[in-house]
């Protein structure tokens, strides 16, 4: 687009091509020139030797009409005053002279154009009227011709200018677009790798902690080895993985619909028991506490997916038996998720390479305009806090939409929920104690 806007705009110095155009103008010129003088017709005597010789020399400076327009206009002044001082015929040079009066205007500021033109007007009435009224009066007539062409070449000036600003604003506009769509490139596949990790590193974590749980009885104690319940223990082992399959297979479904496809319910607060259930089937004692309260959608969605990254990261990293709190309450129109792991052992660095978990988490708090804040309890422990206002912004709440993959979050729910729970062999019931889900 830069080539067009040169070309609408001005032409570049020393661009070979533009001296080409001009040099064959130039020639196209001269031999009008010499077909008027042969014609004949026009006031002014025929040139001589030493007028064609003016006259051709005259359209040479035009090679450089648009390369440097001031300096083949006073060229071309040179060879035009003693040509008409000499009263060689008139017509034949008005096409050059017309043209370079036009390149002025066309080419430079208004000022330097006006000056040019009166410049021209002001000497050539001036000789003309010396030599007779008619003289004069012809020279007026003429005179209109040279403001028309300085009126043309400032009006093409400025269509020039408007086209290259039109078209400049164009090209910002269309690099806008392109960072704008290489943004949301970026955007969605921060998404997907989030999602990812929040559908499946739960399910695979607590089928890795049952399939160790299995390998120590079996290595541990095999005289008193219980052929049912380790066959039982690797039922649900497959279970959990169908499960795993079938959350997967959702995400791959929003990966691949359309724009126009329908979306399902957000996972909220009310599945939170679910993902208690499963990770006291991993061995985990958790004491739930969630008040009555209906977030919006994607507020309640955000928490679902912290609570499960914290629950997972608590069974994983928590020690035998970790003991955790969940607590959930709204306070001044935000909701409050805390969710306290007190294991019996510390949490020690894995030799592993550190995980997205934390820093998903702070994702999904900041897609709602929220907050988190992580880190191991001075006691003994991990804690995970994270405020979630009930108000979101226009921006975070249309960002948040679509953070969550519906049908894998809707889908996934309805359809692994069964399944994990009866994966683990645990039902769901309340604890009439207040102690929440067991």
């Amino acid at each position: 687009m830069s080539d067009t806007l040169r070309r609408l705009g001005r032409a570049v110095p020393g661009n070979r091509r533009v001296m080409v155009d001009d040099g064959l103008l130039a020639a196209a010129m001269a031999a009008s020139a010499v077909v008027v003088t042969q014609i004949g017709g026009t006031s002014g005597r025929a040139p001589d030797a030493f007028g064609w010789l003016l006259l051709l020399a005259a359209h040479i400076p035009m090679v450089w009409r648009r390369t440097a327009p001031i300096r083949s206009f006073l060229a071309l002044t040179a060879f035009l005053v003693p040509y008409h001082a000499l009263d060689y015929d008139h017509g034949a040079l008005m096409a050059a002279s017309m043209a370079a009066l036009y390149t002025i205007a066309s080419t430079g500021p208004v000022l330097r154009s006006a000056l040019a033109g009166a410049g021209v007007v002001g000497l050539m009435l001036a000789v003309k009227f010396a030599q007779g009224l008619n003289e004069g009066t012809a020279a007026l007539r003429v005179s209109g011709w040279i403001i028309a062409f300085l009126v043309l070449g400032i009006c093409i000036r400025y269509h020039r200018q408007h086209v290259a600003a039109v078209l400049e604003r164009a090209e910002r506009a269309e690099r806008s677009r392109e960072e704008e769509v290489r943004r949301r490139v970026i955007e969605e596949r921060l998404r997907i790798a989030r999602d990812l990790h929040d559908l499946l590193a739960h399910s695979i974590t607590l089928v890795g902690v049952r399939t160790s749980v299995t390998a120590h009885v079996l290595e541990q104690d095999p005289d008193r080895l219980d052929r049912a319940a380790v066959a039982q223990a690797l039922e649900d082992i497959a279970e959990a993985c169908r499960a795993a399959r079938v959350e997967l297979r959702a995400t791959l479904q929003v990966l691949r619909s359309g724009p126009d496809d329908t979306r399902g319910p957000l996972p909220g607060l009310d599945a939170l028991s679910d993902l208690v259930a499963t990770a006291r089937a991993a061995g985990a004692t958790v004491r739930l506490d969630v008040a009555e309260t209906e977030p919006p959608a994607a507020v309640g969605a955000a928490a679902y997916r912290i609570v499960q990254e914290a629950l997972t990261n608590a069974v994983r990293h928590g020690g035998p038996n970790p003991a955790i709190r969940l607590t959930v309450r709204e306070r001044t129109g935000s909701l409050h998720v805390s969710v306290t792991n007190r294991g019996t052992a510390p949490v020690v660095p894995s030799a592993h390479p550190p995980g997205f978990g934390l820093v998903g988490m702070r994702e999904q708090a900041r897609s709602v305009g929220g907050t988190l804040e992580a880190g191991p309890r001075r006691d003994d422990g991990f804690e995970v806090r994270a405020v979630l206002p009930f108000t979101t912004s226009p921006l975070s709440a249309a960002s948040a939409e679509p953070t969550e993959p519906t049908p894998a979050g809707a889908r996934a729910a309805a359809s692994a929920r069964p399944s994990v729970t009866a994966a683990f062999g645990r039902p769901l019931r309340l604890d009439p104690s207040g102690g929440g889900a067991q």
